[in-house]
């Protein structure tokens, strides 16, 4: 499996202005820990790097402190947020209440065509080699899952909040991913859950997703 950028994860990159694409960038870059918690962010060398100008990267950095990935100070400059294990508790009640509306809402909701997509990935996250890919290539997928599962949904405010705490979650997950034996439990239970979407079962679906995000907290807490 090939590794999955920022904009693979998006729905359609390719009519994306500079500044978002400099927002995925950095943003993938936070999520998978690339910019370590708390680290320095330098507009000029981050510019360079990713091979952008000082604008979109300013512009990017200023949306990703709506996200709470980044914050800045006067006269000290721009830093990758910390990672507070004690947010997830914050994070986790925002999800367990969203995160099966928006599963059983793409079940109810989505189109044919959605629904045939979904089964597709459904096949491909049950084909994984798990014990064979790269940890963070895993949270790819599974960032790359949710992002579908959140557009099937057809409510772009719905889509929008999901994505943002998502990330956040993501973050966390990937500071201990070396500590977490359930990574591969965790990607795979996917499988089940679209296919419970792309065949309209809902009440399947919203139960799949709970219990997919009360396990993500437990196996944080079980390590700290």
């Amino acid at each position: 499996m090939t590794m999955l950028s920022s904009e693979e994860l998006e729905a359609d990159p390719e009519g994306m202005s500079f500044a978002d694409r400099a927002y995925l960038a950095i943003r993938d870059k936070l999520i998978m820990l690339d910019i370590r918690p708390s680290e320095a962010i330098v507009e000029s060398e981050l510019a360079a790097e990713l091979q952008f100008g000082r604008t979109p990267v300013r512009e990017a950095l200023k949306r990703l402190e709506a996200d709470r990935l980044v914050v800045s100070y006067p006269r000290r400059g721009t830093f990758a947020t910390g990672v507070d294990v004690a947010d997830l508790r914050h994070i986790s009640q925002i999800r367990v209440n969203l995160e099966p509306v928006a599963s059983r809402t793409a079940a109810e909701a989505a189109n044919p065509g959605t629904r045939e997509q979904l089964s597709r990935l459904a096949d491909d996250t049950d084909a994984l080699d798990v014990a064979g890919i790269d940890r963070n290539e895993l949270m790819r997928w599974d960032l790359k899952v949710h992002r579908a599962i959140y557009r099937a949904a057809g409510n772009p405010h719905l889509e929008d909040v999901l994505v943002r705490y998502d990330n956040l979650a993501t973050r966390i997950f990937c500071l201990f991913l070396d500590r977490l034996p359930t990574v591969a439990k965790h990607v795979g239970e996917h499988t089940d859950l679209l296919r419970a979407i792309a065949a309209g079962d809902g009440d399947a679906a919203a139960a799949i997703a709970l219990d997919h995000v009360v396990g993500f907290e437990e196996s944080v807490r079980a390590i700290v």
